[in-house]
């Protein structure tokens, strides 16, 4: 059993929360020495785990062009898609060369090894965070025949289904999965786990009532919504959010301990040095907090989220204690 898994069995998330990820705290970088060479100084290579035109590659290709004009180097992006990013998870984890950095996901840079431990990487101590670059919901979405006025209706609906009722993801570990998870042992849902291949083929499954929940990207659930050809219980950020319209939060349905956004971010090699590390988050934040920039991440379904790499660590500690308790309490496994 590894250290992580006995402090979530026996620590509870207090203790899992004080100690993960503590090296990348930044109160605890020290100024650089007057020494150290300026950073950059050559191009900037930013590795994305998924194909071009994906949802993180769309974000990364915002921020690549005007982070450049501030960094004075070029930042290239290169593709390197394989095991739902952690490829370039990898390869980032390894790099020696401080001017390769990650565009990575949730599932990344929390509970990958959690899910599979024969992974080469270890989110603990194998990254430096950067910052975020977005964030988002996903909507809890119900089949068009659930009955109902009210989402705590559509959700007593779900409930009432007992193990009979279905819920859909795009596949064993993912986000949809773990979070479908949490969200049943905080609503006394006990609907089963069928696994797609996809959020497309999910959204199909819910159409022909093949299932009767899921967890599915704003851009994806809200024209199937607004059609009427499925409904929505809520999002499952703490708040409401620009990306899904007027929709509430599954708060508002009275489901309490289960906030979960996706979100991407950069992260570099654990021995990048700090000075760089500082350097390379203030040009992100102040790309990110350009309206420009802003409304690009927008449209490609991320809403910007400048902070600080102590902001991401704590992103970071947070989602491995929540989900990480899921994955061991419910014994789930990827080889992905």
């Amino acid at each position: 059993m590894t250290i992580t898994k006995r402090r979530l069995l026996e620590g509870g998330a207090a203790a899992v929360a004080a100690s993960l990820f503590a090296k990348a705290s930044w109160a605890q970088r020290t100024a650089p020495a007057a020494s150290e060479p300026a950073w950059p100084t050559k191009p900037v290579r930013i590795l994305v785990g998924f194909p071009a035109g994906a949802s993180p590659d769309l974000a990364t290709r915002a921020i690549a062009e005007p982070l450049s004009k501030i960094l004075r180097q070029p930042v290239v992006v290169e593709n390197k898609p394989g095991a739902s990013g952690n490829t370039v998870a990898d390869l980032v984890a390894k790099a020696t060369d401080e001017h390769t950095i990650g565009a990575l996901i949730n599932g990344n840079l929390t509970i990958a090894k959690l899910l599979n431990p024969k992974l080469p990487f270890d989110p603990e101590k194998d990254f430096a965070p950067v910052g975020l670059i977005g964030t988002a919901p996903l909507v809890l979405a119900v089949s068009g025949n659930a009955e109902g006025k009210t989402a705590a209706d559509q959700l007593l609906w779900v409930r009432n289904l007992g193990s009979g009722g279905k819920y859909g993801t795009p596949g064993v570990g993912t986000v949809g999965h773990l979070g479908m998870e949490l969200i049943k042992s905080r609503a006394a849902i006990t609907a089963q786990h069928k696994p797609y291949t996809g959020n497309p083929q999910v959204i199909a499954g819910l159409l022909a009532n093949e299932i009767q929940l899921a967890l599915l990207p704003p851009g994806l659930a809200l024209p199937h919504i607004k059609s009427g050809k499925i409904k929505a219980i809520g999002v499952t950020s703490p708040e409401r959010s620009v990306l899904a319209g007027d929709l509430p939060t599954i708060r508002d349905a009275d489901v309490r301990g289960a906030d979960l956004e996706i979100w991407t971010a950069l992260a570099a090699p654990a021995g990048m040095r700090p000075a760089a590390v500082a350097r390379l988050n203030a040009a992100l934040v102040e790309v990110i907090s350009s309206p420009d920039v802003s409304q690009a991440l927008l449209k490609t379904g991320w809403q910007a989220q400048p902070g600080s790499p102590d902001t991401l660590a704590k992103r970071m500690r947070a989602d491995t204690t929540r989900l990480g308790g899921v994955i061991i309490m419910k014994g789930i496994h990827s080889e992905g």
